[in-house]
């Protein structure tokens, strides 16, 4: 049995997804655990302390069973900027903001819209008929203290189609509001 095959059945034997597994120099073993998910459910049900505490105890049984070498074990939630890497996350954070990178450039399919050298977007991510869309702004971000007229022109909604195979990386955005304010227009999250 492979280390991912031994990983991926303990942790969904605890009645988890494994979201992402990583080797680090030093013998570090990382593994990335959440709740599954399923169309109709929340979002999001948060991992717990407790949740990564029971899956070590786990998965320390099971890899020792099958005698990988590591040193150190860390078990932790896939957090706020959570990586999207099949198409049933896609589903999961449709409506949200995300970071997506390209491949390759968009190139002439920009049609001189944004920087045909641009592979780097983050809006918000949408499903059409074929495939996803993500749609975004380019408005300069305001500085510290400055105040934003509320007559000045939104800058143009923007969109690009694209296909999962077409990304190097897809995460979501981490939006964090410290100050426990709703922007205009949304909701509190």
């Amino acid at each position: 049995m492979t280390l991912q095959q031994t990983i991926s059945g303990t942790v969904q034997g605890l009645g988890f997804d494994l979201v992402e597994t990583e080797r680090s120099a030093g013998g570090l073993l990382r593994v990335t655990i959440d709740h599954p998910w399923s169309p109709g459910m929340a979002r999001s049900l948060p991992v717990t302390v407790e949740d990564c505490e029971r899956a070590t105890r786990q998965l320390q049984y099971a890899l020792e069973v099958e005698g990988v070498d590591y040193r150190r074990l860390e078990v932790s939630s896939p957090g706020i900027d959570r990586p999207l890497r099949h198409v049933q996350d896609f589903e999961r954070f449709e409506g949200e903001v995300v970071d997506l990178v390209l491949k390759a450039p968009i190139g002439a399919a920009a049609a001189g819209q944004v920087a045909a050298n641009r592979k780097k977007f983050r809006g918000v991510l949408q499903q059409t008929g074929i495939g996803w869309r993500i749609v975004w702004r380019d408005e300069p971000a305001a500085k510290p203290g400055q105040r934003v007229s509320a007559k000045r022109t939104p800058a143009p909604e923007q969109a690009l189609d694209f296909a999962l195979d077409e990304l190097q990386s897809a995460r979501l955005a981490p939006m964090v509001d410290f100050k426990g304010r709703v922007p205009r227009g949304g909701e509190a999250g």
